[in-house]
């Protein structure tokens, strides 16, 4: 028989409870992922009892609520609040997604609120997002050029080649995709993941960049591009409602168009 171990540190424990004030009605309980790298123990789950009656609609306001006002100690990223800039990714429900636009009323029953899987974790709700921008890095998502621009104006699209950006400029590198691909939790270290291929896919189709040879030289890897399965979880977790998967799909289509 095969026996395995778990990692240490990875089983998580049961935390506090901070029970809702005297006299509250509207009470849901939001189970929140805790860790902390400054001591030696596992990571638990704390409960917090949530008035709704004082708090907003969303579940980044009960998460505000608690920082603010019960749990000072508790860490999380946030910004925006529009779901523009992307910093509340978090997994919430099973599903990875914004805490900004996730309304609380959608959620039956307890709400369980977790960091963005498969990532280090640097504290309670916050990943370790490196790996993944140096991996944005390596696809130099800027536009590259080897002419001249227009001495007195910008470097100019037709209305049907700005058409072919739109679903890609909007990402916002969340990162929710990525961290919910399997094949991205296996080779990590080797595969690009959805976001940062749709980033490179955003530049591939720019009529206005030349190297496009160039990008598509640097994907053609059995890793970088292929290690995706088409299992669409990208698409179907993505907050702004983008399709990372039909992004690759067409650079997968490109690099065979080119050999053909």
């Amino acid at each position: 028989m095969v026996e395995l171990r778990l990692p240490r540190n990875s089983e998580i424990g049961t935390g506090k409870t901070y029970p809702a004030p005297a006299g509250a009605k509207n009470v849901k309980t939001f189970r929140v992922y805790r860790w902390t790298p400054d001591d030696d123990r596992n990571p638990v789950v704390d409960s917090y009892e949530v008035d709704l009656d004082t708090i907003g609609p969303m579940v980044l306001d009960a998460i505000i609520h608690i920082k603010n006002d019960v749990d000072p100690t508790l860490t999380f990223r946030r910004s925006c609040r529009e779901g523009i800039c992307g910093s509340c990714a978090m997994n919430i429900d099973g599903e990875n997604t914004l805490a900004c636009l996730k309304p609380i009323k959608d959620i039956p029953g307890d709400v369980r609120i977790y960091p963005l899987p498969h990532m280090p974790i640097v504290k309670d709700l916050v990943s370790n997002l490196d790996g993944a921008y140096a991996q944005l890095r390596s696809i130099s998502p800027w536009l590259q050029s080897d002419s001249a621009p227009p001495p007195d104006a910008e470097r100019k699209q037709s209305i049907e080649e700005r058409a072919k950006l739109d679903g890609m400029w909007e990402c916002i590198l969340c990162f929710c995709c990525t961290t919910s691909c399997p094949s991205y939790w296996w080779n990590g270290d080797k595969y690009l993941g959805p976001a940062v291929l749709l980033a490179a896919y955003r530049w591939i189709a720019d009529s206005r960049d030349e190297h496009t040879g160039e990008r598509l030289d640097a994907l053609d890897d059995t890793f970088k591009l292929y290690a995706c399965r088409t299992i669409m979880n990208c698409t179907q977790t993505c907050p702004k409602g983008l399709n990372p998967a039909k992004a690759i799909g067409r650079i997968k289509e490109l690099q065979i168009e080119r050999k053909a």
